[in-house]
């Protein structure tokens, strides 16, 4: 990849949302010759359709390495899980992605990758921004808004070629009330974060990414022994509530949500005393009768 900073005509246009410093993140996040690190390049766009998509084409032809991030200050036709749109004001969010290549770990571990993106993106905003998160299963990041629950940031994986993952985060950083996409949704600011300023939690989260990451290839991927699985069951909102399941084939399954098994999925107890794993869904938590 080859960095180049975002720029425009209007890029200084709203103040309120300054962007991003292409350079900066590049100096505090990429390996120099002498120090081994996982960021290889941070490359800032000032508009693109989906950071996922493109640099899972890149990775594709052999145009990036591991350790490449892609952020877009503005994503056109971004994608959640199930193909959801993602849209969100230009520089009104974090929208990134990074290439990641665990050939240290088995792929059947490779599932645990969206989690551990969970936990380290949630560390790293309580770190930086002070907001206490809460992670939904398997991939969204919760905070509270005057006391309820809303949904301000997603992951995404995708496969890239044979030898890699593509993980996207969005988060919902400047969103006002005004502006949000659904009534279900926050943000940060709305959360009473102490800061909003993106650089700063840009790093924190990447950092984050890159700790968590280290500790589960040390580990071969194990889940238990990294302490990957222990801590998003630490932080996973969704355990402990009845929840409903919407599977493939217009199944569904009601119970309490009970445990995140050693391949990372989520185990819901029925009334009918059956424990389930649930391995891909849809899950709404139903509030108490």
């Amino acid at each position: 990849m080859t960095p180049r900073d975002a720029s425009d005509d209007n890029r200084w246009s709203n103040l309120d949302r300054p962007p991003l410093n292409g350079a900066a993140l590049r100096r505090g996040l990429v390996r120099d010759g002498g120090h081994e690190g996982l960021y290889c390049d941070v490359d800032v766009v000032q508009r693109t359709g989906s950071t996922n998509a493109d640099l899972v084409n890149l990775a594709v032809k052999g145009d990036a390495e591991q350790g490449a991030v892609l952020v877009a200050e503005e994503q056109t036709a971004g994608r959640g899980r199930l193909d959801r749109q993602w849209t969100a004001p230009a520089r009104s969010g974090l929208f990134f992605s990074v290439l990641l290549k665990p050939a240290e770990v088995p792929v059947a571990r490779w599932g645990w990758l969206p989690l551990l993106t969970g936990v380290a993106v949630a560390t790293g905003l309580s770190r930086a921004a002070g907001v206490d998160t809460a992670l939904k299963w398997p991939n969204d990041l919760l905070v509270t808004v005057g006391g309820e629950e809303r949904k301000a940031g997603g992951i995404l994986a995708e496969r890239a070629g044979d030898d890699g993952v593509v993980i996207g985060v969005g988060i919902n950083v400047t969103l006002r009330e005004d502006e949000l996409p659904v009534p279900q949704a926050g943000s940060l600011l709305l959360a009473g974060a102490v800061t909003t300023d993106r650089d700063p939690l840009l790093r924190a989260v990447l950092r984050s990414l890159e700790e968590w990451y280290d500790r589960w290839r040390a580990a071969g991927g194990d889940p238990a022994t990294s302490g990957l699985q222990e801590t998003y069951a630490a932080g996973c909102a969704t355990l402990g509530r009845t929840v409903r399941a919407e599977l493939p084939g217009d199944r569904s399954i009601t119970g309490e949500a009970v445990a995140v098994d050693g391949d990372g999925r989520l185990v819901i107890a029925t009334k009918d005393g059956v424990q389930e794993p649930v391995g891909a869904g849809d899950i709404v938590h139903l509030r108490p009768a």
